[in-house]
């Protein structure tokens, strides 16, 4: 026989409250939210309604970027790529790009901490459960500031085990919209994991390189060419483009012959010089095997040494790229 369920009111939320609270989220810092017109440090407070259709269509947009030294580092690039995936999801953003940068700027300074992961969320918002958009009366808007996890490389200083997909690739319109329904993210992850290799590499119907599950992903050639896909079938990841322009100053150097943009077979990975792993939150890592078999010499190479100074000096001190917060 069941027993009854106890019903709760807002008179409860005190007790229930204090059960909400788990260790892990030690790391969540502070909350802007548009539905409470404010910050909250409290993670109990950090939540999002579940007639909100980014919780059950996945009908929202984000992005992730870090402060580093007090600074947001490479903020206009990100919100860049925001605006144009609100746009591939006709979402329109709740608030201008200079409100948007400095509620990025509070929520960092409310979380205390001069060095923070950030994420903007933009929801198409609260209004029922069916998958039509226009119930919502009006998009949200959600920015979080978290703990900055270690950089891939710090932690795995020999470099990262890669292995090929079985996710499909996505379709060019939904690789360019940096969206909410990550499911093949989570599946190409989830490979990584059971695999007990660090990442995955997607490839598309004609066997070329796409991208990882929240990576993108180059090659050195044989040739001194480093290489990453074509922007029609990957997400143009902010790092990757940071690190490609970065490069170009490697050429007069000899260390590269050139950087592009072209078509990866999978063949070109197994002969590759380097493999290089670029992304927010991992910065940039080196690669040293590919389903098994050795990439190069089995070890980080010249030139991801040399472009990991390059991005870490560069996030540090080119003020063309930092937004000041505190």
């Amino acid at each position: 026989m069941l027993l009854p369920m106890k019903q709760f009111d807002s008179s409860d939320w005190p007790a229930l409250a204090a059960r909400l609270r788990r260790p892990y989220q030690a790391a969540y810092l502070a909350l802007y939210s548009s539905l409470y017109d404010g910050i909250v440090t409290d993670p109990a407070l950090m939540m999002v309604p579940l007639d909100d259709h980014m919780v059950h269509r996945g009908d929202g947009v984000f992005e992730a970027f870090k402060a580093v030294n007090g600074s947001l580092y490479n903020l206009e690039a990100h919100l860049d790529r925001l605006e144009a995936s609100a746009r591939g999801l006709s979402l329109p953003l709740p608030v201008g790009r200079r409100e948007l940068t400095g509620l990025a700027i509070e929520t960092v300074r409310a979380g205390g901490r001069p060095d923070c992961m950030m994420r903007i969320f933009v929801s198409r918002g609260p209004g029922g459960f069916s998958v039509n958009p226009y119930e919502c009366p009006q998009p949200q808007l959600y920015v979080i500031a978290t703990a900055l996890g270690t950089p891939f490389m710090q932690l795995h200083p020999e470099g990262a085990r890669l292995r090929t997909s079985a996710i499909p690739a996505k379709s060019a319109a939904m690789a360019n919209i940096k969206n909410c329904n990550y499911a093949p993210n989570v599946l190409m992850k989830k490979e990584a994991v059971d695999a007990k290799v660090d990442f995955t590499v997607g490839f598309d119907e004609t066997g070329c390189m796409t991208e990882g599950a929240v990576e993108n992903i180059g090659i050195v050639t044989g040739d001194g060419r480093l290489l990453f896909p074509p922007l029609d079938r990957i997400l143009a990841g902010t790092t990757m483009r940071r690190v490609m322009d970065l490069a170009r100053s490697l050429v007069p150097r000899g260390l590269l012959k050139a950087v592009a943009a072209e078509p990866i077979p999978r063949a070109a990975v197994l002969r590759a010089r380097e493999v290089l792993i670029a992304g927010t939150t991992i910065n940039l890592a080196a690669g040293v095997e590919f389903d098994g078999l050795p990439i190069g010499a089995g070890e980080p190479g010249p030139v991801y040494r040399e472009l990991s100074a390059l991005l870490l000096e560069d996030m540090r001190s080119n003020t063309r790229l930092l937004t000041p917060v505190f």
